[in-house]
């Protein structure tokens, strides 16, 4: 008898910080795809976020995840990325996860907006062969523009792309950060665990208020 294959979701980001929008994608995806287990995986060196001063630590990106996920049985932290040398690509991480897990499929889950972009990532075409694309949507998005975008990749790379069934979250880790210099809650949009830990080790406080204007996450 065929052993049953293993059906792992990935949620990559810089998690900085994690927040509710996360967590909702990521249990969504569990029920939706019948998913074992889904890893949060913070991005150690992503090439597209670089300049990344006055913002939290790896150290503390990572024990925020921890601390976020915390009591929730098939949520699980992954350092595939965190603890790699150099910079990070997708399409290595998702290959090496298949070469030494050759029982399990992948479903790397990502916004709208990233797949947007996704062409101006390194290597789409392999990303797609390692694994199935789970994609969210948020309110300013345009459900023919997302499904025209998808159809397109398929296409053009082969792979499959999904669409989330899951409540438009419209938050970003960006928006709260500029609520923390503004001083306003984050009650309810990020769990109370990671807001704790925010406080007591003052992450955020000496952020650029410019830079935060000018960055996309």
């Amino acid at each position: 008898m065929m052993e049953k294959r293993k059906r792992i979701g990935i949620m990559g980001g810089t998690f900085d910080p994690i927040h509710i929008g996360h967590l909702i994608l990521g249990e969504t995806a569990y029920q939706q795809f019948q998913l074992d287990k889904v890893l949060f995986m913070p991005a150690g060196n992503p090439p597209h976020k670089r300049n990344r001063q006055d913002r939290a630590s790896n150290v503390q990106r990572t024990e925020m995840v921890r601390r976020a996920i915390w009591g929730n049985s098939h949520f699980a932290l992954s350092l595939e990325e965190m603890e790699k040398e150099g910079l990070s690509y997708t399409y290595e991480t998702l290959e090496h996860l298949k070469e030494t897990h050759p029982d399990t499929d992948y479903y790397f889950i990502l916004g709208a907006d990233s797949l947007y972009d996704f062409e101006k990532w390194k290597e789409p075409g392999r990303i797609l062969k390692a694994c199935t694309i789970l994609v969210a949507t948020r309110n300013h998005t345009s459900y023919e523009r997302l499904e025209a975008v998808m159809t397109l990749l398929e296409e053009k790379y082969g792979g499959q792309i999904e669409k989330l069934d899951s409540l438009n979250i419209d938050i970003s880790s960006k928006q709260i950060r500029s609520w923390i210099l503004q001083g306003r809650s984050l009650a309810y949009y990020v769990p109370e665990t990671v807001i704790s830990y925010i406080t007591e080790n003052n992450i955020y406080k000496d952020c650029d208020k410019d830079e935060i204007r000018n960055s996309k996450v």
